[in-house]
């Protein structure tokens, strides 16, 4: 049974009554449009009178400021509003109640129910190398893509014969759909080479393959490391000196290949190293061996646990551009590694900053720009109002945040984090290191299209990075850190001169004076912060529902539908989006 294709909150007659809101409420909702994507933690102390009381309606301020932080996490996202106990705060403000039910009203629903069955329990060799998180997600997944294989197998032209793992990493999902109880057939299509090793060797380790036989000389072994040490394949040299030509076989063990133990009645795992750039699987279908499936014509099901970024709408589009793709389900994530397909905001996105590029950052691509594989995927969202909708790498960041799942102890270490990033901001600002710049968008002679409004100013980014565990205890520490870190790290090294220069001579005194300064505004900081997290629950609704939208433009799709598959406290990225061809959409190989 198809369940119902969007889980949203709100009491909307229907998808499309929802969508219609949504798409309205994003467009429209100047607040919304300021805390997802028109502004940045970085230039929180860096413009007079400060973020808070730019973005912040003046009658919500008493309320916010005076409410807990924690307390008020559960106003925006856990209480009855209808039921609210606000003792000992001010009045709240009407106009901040109704935004808080219109985000909750627009949020997709986050809810878990798990499947009445009791899950098959991974077997302990399966396990080996994943940590709760991973095991909640696979054991829940495998069990989700083979019930859907198996629902939509009523149609012969939606029997499954194998499933493609998209961005298999170490392959703990194909692995335990190929182990007992699933005996599926899986294609792990991954990029990195060493992740294709890791799991391997993993495989080997569950009785899934086996390892390749190598006849060894010992004799020969014993001499060479005598000349060269227990590491003998650093001095590849030696291998000649003592063998020769006599072609033996000295390769380590990590380069000998895995041979897959192909049975009947069994599942199997096969690599294909690629990095693909596109939902076109002509290449990953061609080198499917055909010899356990050599009567039946393939039909695949795409899969992924957390694909990044676009990898996501390559395995969308797949079912698109591939007849022997016959359904996909995909959870995302990493919405920050998107690419925009509408390329910069224009005048009618008046509060969405530009991507900057870090003064110190990697040269950006031109192809994140105005890139066909990008946000968003569906025609309605790319045409809407004319100008379609935008998100900028600040609003798919926040996305990615999970405020249902903080607790006091966490919030206090990332709100501290917060805090000394953006003084440090406000101190290179000072110092030189960075200057503000002006991104008001212009028309095609390079015109503004008004005049800069407090929004429209910013500073320029400086990447910094992680920094050791002991930086964070105090804004000493992480002004410190940081100086360290772009002064004398290889990954930083053509920032180094702008920082001794700028920056080596400030004092502890300064560095206290601006902590004495800033430290009473420490809660407006965590006050926006969780406003944003919060509002970008909604971003990260556009981005799945585009998503649904996509699949339900297309001819070839039947049924195409989102919902949970992991416990949100567990695993924060739980939506899957599930697509089905037509059955007149068989395929003709």
């Amino acid at each position: 049974m198809v369940p119902r294709p969007l889980p949203y909150n709100g009491n909307y007659a229907s998808p499309d009554e929802y969508v219609s809101h949504l798409l309205h409420f994003v467009n429209t909702t100047e607040l919304f449009q300021i805390l997802c994507g028109g502004t940045h933690i970085l230039d929180f102390f860096t413009s007079s009178p400060g973020l808070f009381h730019t973005v912040i309606p003046k009658t919500w301020r008493p309320f916010l400021l005076q409410c807990d932080v924690m307390r008020l996490l559960d106003i925006l996202m856990r209480d009855d509003l209808e039921n609210l106990q606000l003792a000992g705060l001010p009045e709240m403000p009407d106009s901040l109640l109704q935004y808080i039910k219109s985000i909750r009203h627009l949020s997709l629903d986050r809810e878990f129910t798990p499947p009445s069955h009791d899950l098959p329990v991974l077997p302990q060799i399966v396990k080996v190398g994943m940590k709760p998180k991973k095991i909640h997600e696979v054991a829940n997944f495998a069990d989700y893509v083979d019930r859907l294989s198996k629902n939509i197998a009523t149609s012969k032209a939606n029997r499954i014969s194998h499933f493609v793992d998209f961005g298999s990493g170490q392959n703990y999902l194909g692995r335990a759909l190929a182990s007992e109880p699933y005996n599926r057939r899986v294609v792990a299509v991954e990029g990195r080479e060493n992740n294709v090793t890791a799991a391997r060797g993993l495989d080997i380790s569950s009785g899934l393959a086996t390892k390749e036989k190598v006849m060894r000389n010992k004799r020969l072994w014993n001499k060479i490391l005598e000349a060269a040490g227990p590491h003998p394949h650093k001095s590849p040299d030696v291998f000649k000196q003592v063998a020769g030509t006599e072609a033996f076989d000295f390769r380590p063990r990590e380069q000998l290949k895995s041979e897959c133990i192909v049975e009947h009645g069994k599942g199997h795992v096969q690599y294909v190293s690629g990095r693909l750039d596109s939902g076109d699987l002509s290449e990953v279908i061609a080198k499917i061996d055909k010899t356990s499936a050599a009567a039946e014509k393939r039909k695949l099901m795409a899969i992924s646990i957390h694909s990044c970024g676009n990898l996501s709408h390559f395995a969308i589009r797949s079912l698109i551009l591939n007849p022997d793709v016959r359904a996909i389900a995909i959870v995302g994530c990493c919405y920050n590694l998107m690419t925009e397909r509408l390329g910069p905001p224009t005048y009618k996105h008046a509060y969405l900053r530009p991507t900057l590029q870090a003064l110190n950052g990697r040269v950006g691509r031109e192809s994140s720009k105005f890139d066909p594989q990008g946000f968003p995927m569906s025609q309605k969202f790319c045409t809407y109002d004319d100008d379609g909708i935008r998100l900028n790498v600040t609003a798919r960041m926040m996305a990615c945040q999970a405020p249902k799942n903080w607790d006091r102890l966490d919030s206090e270490a990332f709100f501290s984090r917060h805090f000394f990033r953006a003084v440090l901001q406000k101190i290179f600002l000072d110092r030189g290191v960075v200057k503000q710049i002006c991104h008001v968008p212009e028309n095609a002679d390079g015109q503004a299209f008004r005049n800069p409004g407090p929004f429209d100013v910013g500073t320029q980014p400086v990447t910094i990075g992680g920094l050791r565990k002991s930086c964070y205890s105090s804004l000493r520490a992480y002004v410190r850190g940081t100086i360290e870190k772009l002064t004398t790290s290889k990954e930083y090294r053509q920032y180094t001169d702008v920082m001794n220069e700028k920056m080596a001579d400030i004092t502890d005194g300064e560095i206290d004076e601006y902590e004495a300064e800033y430290l009473p505004r420490k809660k407006e900081l965590c006050v926006i912060w969780s406003l944003m997290a919060f509002s970008a629950m909604v971003v990260e609704s556009m981005i799945v529902v585009d998503r649904w939208m996509f699949l339900k433009e297309q001819v070839e799709v039947g049924d195409a539908w989102v919902e949970t598959v992991f416990d949100y406290g567990m695993s924060p990225r739980n939506l899957v989006v599930v697509g089905v061809k037509k059955d007149d959409h068989a395929n003709s190989t």
